[in-house]
């Protein structure tokens, strides 16, 4: 049994396998999903868990290059958008409509969905290097 890190295996598998600038997509339980792209179905109710938390779990075991949020965020959900600045994370974050980071949800290496219930609260991780 693993002793750190991610402990679910779909999920440390996709993070193992992951090149510079592959990238993976933490999303609300709304975020519509391409069929082509690997789903990671986290979701159990409304909340549970929340995208900070699985946020903050995978950037704990993730080099993150840079972040892309849908613009609306600012407007729409400026506390989430607090928190994730606040992570002390993410230094490079670029924003797109959420249109298009719909799109880009389809060349991810896996879509992880959790059961956050607010608007915009997606995120693609673009990964880094360790070195």
């Amino acid at each position: 049994m693993k002793k750190n890190g991610v402990l679910n295996s779909e999920i440390a598998n996709v993070l193992a396998r992951m090149g510079h600038t592959d990238y993976i997509v933490i999303a609300d339980c709304g975020l519509p999903i391409p069929d082509e792209t690997k789903r990671i179905d986290l979701a159990l109710t409304k909340g549970v868990p929340s995208f900070l938390e699985v946020l903050t779990t995978i950037l704990d075991d993730f080099v993150v290059e840079k972040a892309i949020l849908a613009l609306e965020i600012k407007t729409n959900n400026g506390e989430l958008l607090k928190e994730i600045e606040r992570s002390g994370y993410l230094n490079n974050m670029e924003y797109v409509t959420h249109e298009e980071l719909k799109i880009l949800t389809k060349k991810a290496k896996a879509v992880i969905r959790t059961g956050e219930c607010s608007p915009y609260a997606n995120i693609i991780l673009h990964s880094g290097v360790i070195f």
